[in-house]
């Protein structure tokens, strides 16, 4: 049964750990993601951006999706099915199709409008028992059209929205989407800690982990992360193995060419991909 992030989230920060979301955009991405979780022991989060929802015919097909895995695999570690940086529609279609947690990225609004948004959500996600997540400052790069160079949030502004009531917050720190460039200025910690003073408690969430070194990812967990983000690099390591597959002539030899076989490696690369995350985000065993 799907779960809210909250208490996952919680129990992440005041552990000094951090959960992965870890998108998915196909069956194989799910399964993958699902089975390293339970391996691992680990709570996960499954991201969905709105790109991703209408690429797999809409939320109501990935909730059954998921939910069926659930089931079927016999998934028992906290898994929280996610909107990623979801607009006010598609938050409500969400939340009418069953997902257990969403984003609102307000942070292209106005300040005003982004409260003003993200209050009515708040209602809604309490009344139903489901997490949301809240935006300040845009994070760079770009995803499914939304682009931002990696600007830092106003820890006042910060304040604000996390005074609302949401369950996690995802504060720009520098941070970008997809692979980071080679004159890349790092995070800003100074901005981080002083986000973290403002907001106390809240789990705040870290958007691009794709390519952040690991003493950045960890020095982040100890300033109050308890969410990660990964997308990138699932699909680098899916990419990677899928191709050398089809360049060994694999998919010519026998019934090489049967779509399980053909995208096998890429899973197992998602998987291998997923379980070094758990591992240095802390939250192997984490899931009781």
């Amino acid at each position: 049964m799907l779960v809210s992030a909250k208490e996952m989230l919680q129990k992440a920060k005041a552990g000094k750990y951090a959960v992965g979301q870890f998108n998915i955009n196909n069956l194989e991405w799910t399964k993958a993601i699902l089975l390293t979780a339970q391996e691992m022991n680990s709570p996960v989060i499954l991201g969905v951006s709105e790109g991703a929802g209408k690429y797999m015919a809409g939320y109501t097909t990935i909730v059954g999706m998921v939910n069926g895995m659930l089931k079927e695999l016999n998934i028992t570690v906290p898994v929280a099915l996610h909107l990623d940086h979801g607009s006010y529609e598609g938050c409500l279609k969400c939340i009418e199709a069953g997902f257990s947690s969403v984003m609102f990225d307000g942070s292209h609004y106005p300040i005003d409008e982004n409260v003003a948004k993200t209050t009515e959500l708040v209602k809604i996600c309490n009344e139903k028992g489901m997490s949301l997540e809240a935006e300040v400052g845009s994070i760079g790069g770009e995803e499914d059209g939304v682009v931002g160079a990696g600007e830092c949030a106003d820890p006042d502004e910060c304040k604000a929205i996390a005074d609302l009531g949401v369950t996690m917050l995802a504060a720009g720190i520098g941070n970008i989407h997809g692979k980071y460039p080679a004159n890349w200025a790092g995070l800003s910690f100074e901005t981080l800690a002083a986000v973290q003073e403002k907001t106390g408690e809240m789990p705040l969430v870290l958007h691009g982990g794709t390519g952040i070194p690991e003493d950045t990812i960890k020095k982040a967990i100890s300033l109050g992360v308890a969410k990660i983000n990964v997308n990138t690099e699932c699909q680098l390591s899916f990419a990677d193995a899928t191709r050398k597959y089809i360049e060994a002539g694999k998919d010519l030899e026998g019934k090489g060419f049967d779509p399980r076989k053909l995208l096998a490696p890429g899973f197992e690369a998602i998987k291998a991909t997923v379980k070094e995350k758990m591992e240095l985000f802390g939250s192997v065993n984490k899931a009781c």
